[in-house]
């Protein structure tokens, strides 16, 4: 190798760790071996990402997580969750035999573990908390958002950190940048600069450099792991087979031509609520079984709560405390059908109770619609799951729209676990302790005034 080859060599941007090593048979028993391998792992990295497959027990991890970060430092460590799910989260804790604090400000937190909402951020003293959990981490996807760039300042100092999310698209780099960015690994634009090249003038538009692909995926392992089942990263994936999941496409025929641009669609969802409506409602009135019903119009929720009897309507207007009872309410079976839409109950919460959803409106964003049948058809489902979307003849190949991406979505995500797979697997596995690499290039020289007369030469 000539001398500019080991220079390039050398700079290698891989993560030292900066955490600590706990041994596997002291994390918590009812751990799944490859759960307590990636607690083990992100434990020894100190700051790491965990981007892993609906239902695979991001939560249990997360808290054991955090439960070792309290046990090593003595200090406190705060968990942020979107609404509901932070209750969600204090009932597992339980269920692991710790305590978890739910807050609503600083006042409220103890020793320990403690969690809280993401609106309730400005509330809290993020420099008294030894460490931090995102749950649901995608939140740092908004590369403009102001709660994007509170959580990264104000936890910049923070020696602990764990983000936890569903697996990104492998194309979304803004949202893997964001999570570097709050780890503390690299900047997000230092990211770019250094494995990306920029497509045209809109700001989002950046591709990988021919030559950086697998430099680049050999930096985000270095710090993130990826799988969307155990199997990914060389485990059983006993217990983790997924039911049929159906898709159903139910199309009401109304007159007017199909839209063909965004304002059409939207002026189409519009005008045929109340035949979308009243073919949702008879599907929903003739079983006894759960239902979740997601919407994307206020109008679509409102009618659909009426026409549905017992539905209970989650909207954006609702005060926290009923959204988060409902929604509560909805896992523990004490509500039938639930109604709301992607974007206030889209993530997080485990509903694997039902088996039954239907979509009345459709936005075009695939991920709300991807994560929204994952409250369902998740690790854990143990029944079929069926999910019709109603559309109109005039609302053009929204579902159709929704199919190809996922399928894209599918192949990209199998295209990064194997670019990250053998390097996480080696880093998840690897018994002894992770060290900076040092690679001397040349021999220490000792002056000859440090010399004794012995080793003088």
């Amino acid at each position: 190798m000539n001398s500019y080859d080991s220079f390039i060599s050398n700079k290698r941007a891989v993560i030292p760790p900066s955490g600590f090593n706990v041994d596997r048979d002291e994390l918590h028993g009812s751990l799944f071996d490859f759960q307590r391998d990636l607690v083990r792992w992100a434990l020894r990295r100190g700051r790491a990402a965990i981007f892993a497959g609906t239902g695979l027990g991001k939560t249990r991890m997360q808290i054991e997580w955090a439960m070792n970060v309290h046990r090593l430092t003595g200090g406190d460590v705060l968990l942020l969750a979107p609404l509901a799910v932070a209750a969600q989260t204090v009932r597992e804790g339980a269920e692991l035999g710790y305590e978890i604090t739910m807050c609503r400000s600083q006042d409220d937190v103890r020793s320990g573990l403690n969690i809280a909402n993401y609106e309730m951020l400005h509330k809290f003293e993020p420099v008294l908390f030894d460490g931090v959990v995102l749950d649901e981490s995608s939140i740092l996807k908004s590369f403009t958002g102001k709660l994007r760039t509170e959580l990264i300042e104000s936890f910049a100092f923070t020696p602990y950190r764990l983000a936890c999310t569903a697996t990104p698209a492998p194309n979304d780099y803004m949202e893997i940048g964001n999570h570097a960015e709050f780890l503390g690994v690299m900047g997000r634009s230092e990211m770019l600069s250094m494995f990306f090249v920029h497509d045209g003038g809109e700001t989002q538009k950046w591709r990988l450099k021919g030559h950086a692909e697998e430099s680049f995926w050999r930096w985000v392992a270095s710090w993130g792991v990826v799988l969307e089942k155990p199997s990914d990263l060389g485990y059983t994936d006993d217990g983790y087979n997924l039911p049929p999941l159906t898709i159903t496409d139910h199309v009401i025929e109304v007159d007017g031509e199909p839209a063909k641009t965004l304002s059409e669609r939207q002026r189409a969802r519009r005008e045929t609520v109340e035949q979308r409506v009243a073919t949702c409602a008879e599907i929903v009135n003739v079983t006894d079984r759960p239902f979740l019903v997601w919407c994307d119009l206020n109008v679509e929720s409102e009618t659909l709560a009426a026409a549905i009897p017992g539905a209970v309507e989650v909207k954006g207007s609702d005060k926290a405390a009923h959204k988060e009872q409902a929604m509560l309410d909805f896992a523990a079976g004490k509500i039938r059908v639930l109604v709301t839409k992607p974007s206030i109950a889209g993530f997080g919460m485990n509903w694997q109770h039902c088996a039954e959803m239907a979509f009345v409106g459709l936005s075009d964003s695939f991920e709300q619609v991807f994560q929204a049948v994952r409250r369902c058809y998740r690790f854990g489902q143990t029944q079929p799951v069926n999910v019709t979307m109603i559309t109109s003849s005039r609302e053009g190949a929204t579902a159709e729209n929704i199919k190809r991406k996922e399928a894209d979505f599918r192949k990209m995500v199998a295209e990064m676990v194997q670019y990250t797979k053998d390097i996480t697997s080696e880093s998840i596995r690897r018994a002894d302790r992770d060290v900076a690499e040092y690679e001397p290039q040349r021999p220490i020289v000792i002056p000859t005034w440090l010399r004794s007369e012995r080793c003088a030469v």
